[in-house]
């Protein structure tokens, strides 16, 4: 509330009531002043009731916040109990008697169709199994000339190492170690036979029966087998490397010629590499470990194996060397496949440091 003073001008008087003029001076500011304290009071009482309006209003947006996310809570949980009751209407649909918004005869005739898609499936898939044989493959004519492997496992297949630094060679010591556990002595004794070489051992009998193996003995690799010397050569740079032929069911070396291995030096200075040593010292894979068998009746068959001991390599270059299988019907100059009938071409490189 507001109060407003509203001027006058005074009449002119006779002198002598000039002292009552200046009493009524003194009265009008004494009530101004007492206007200006009472507008006082009230901006004083007017602002105490904003910040109460203010908080109230704080609180009725909170309580409106949370009466909004409770109703959505309430309308997420509603749409996923109608989902619920949509998928169970569609289950079984209790009015109309259906499920799967099939009736039971439909239902029944499904179930019939393909129960006997399935039989006429089963009946066709035992009929093929029946036909083919899981010792022999049926058909063999298409099946590649035999590929390489070589270890020790490198995965560039780039031998690389100091002879000075054993953690460059360590692995190729320890790769060749655990290659070599299937081949010793002493397992081989107990576990194959001894056949007479230069001959296939061809074994008689049913296609399920077990069949024996040759003997491949770890000592047969002398040099390079990790007996005489454990580090393989590779602690004074004449590192060896292992050659094996990838098992093919039913093969035999044609014309009874056992297979040969052959290694020279690729690309560069042939004299990069001086001297090789085979073991075997024929560098083939004997006949008498042909033909093999299959893993099912042929368990204790171990490939032949052919190792290089490079003894005398230059030093301090890399040099590229392939080692090719020789024999009649081997095919080793397959482009797309470097690992058929010969081993890589650059990367199968023993390139010793000192």
């Amino acid at each position: 509330m507001r109060r407003q003073l509203r001027s006058r001008r005074a009449p002119a008087l006779p002198y002598g009531y000039r002292y009552r003029l200046d009493d009524q001076d003194e009265v009008n500011q004494n009530y101004l002043a007492d206007e200006e304290e009472e507008a006082e009071e009230e901006a004083r009482v007017m602002v105490v009731p904003d910040l109460e309006e203010e908080e109230e209003e704080e609180e009725e947006k909170e309580e409106e916040e949370k009466e909004e996310e409770d109703s959505h809570s309430q309308e997420t949980d509603s749409a996923w109990w109608r989902k619920l009751q949509i998928v169970n209407e569609y289950l079984w649909d209790p009015e109309k008697r259906t499920s799967l918004a099939r009736t039971g005869l439909i239902l029944v005739i499904y179930f019939f169709f393909y129960a006997s898609l399935a039989a006429v499936i089963t009946l066709c898939m035992y009929t093929l199994f029946l036909t083919i044989s899981p010792y022999m493959p049926t058909f063999t004519e298409r099946v590649k000339p035999p590929g390489v492997m070589i270890r020790p496992f490198a995965h560039s297949l780039n031998f690389n190492f100091n002879v000075s630094e054993p953690d460059t060679w360590q692995h190729y010591v320890i790769s060749l170690n655990g290659f070599l556990q299937g081949y010793n002595d002493s397992l081989q004794e107990e576990m194959n036979v001894d056949c007479p070489p230069g001959q296939y051992f061809i074994q008689d009998g049913d296609e399920d029966e077990d069949k024996k193996a040759c003997q491949f003995k770890r000592s047969f690799l002398k040099n390079c087998s990790g007996l005489e010397d454990p580090t393989f050569g590779y602690s004074t740079g004449q590192p060896c490397i292992l050659l094996k032929m990838n098992r093919i069911v039913g093969f035999r070396p044609e014309r009874g010629d056992p297979v040969k291995v052959s290694c020279k030096v690729q690309r560069g200075d042939e004299n990069d590499i001086r001297s090789i040593n085979y073991y075997p010292e024929s560098a083939s894979f004997d006949l008498r470990y042909y033909p093999y068998y299959g893993k099912l009746t042929h368990v204790n068959y171990t490939s032949p194996l052919v190792a290089m001991h490079f003894t005398d390599v230059v030093k301090n270059q890399a040099v590229p060397v392939q080692c090719q299988l020789k024999g009649k019907g081997i095919i080793n100059d397959v482009i797309n496949d470097r690992f058929v009938g010969s081993s890589s071409e650059a990367e199968g490189s023993p390139a010793p440091y000192v």
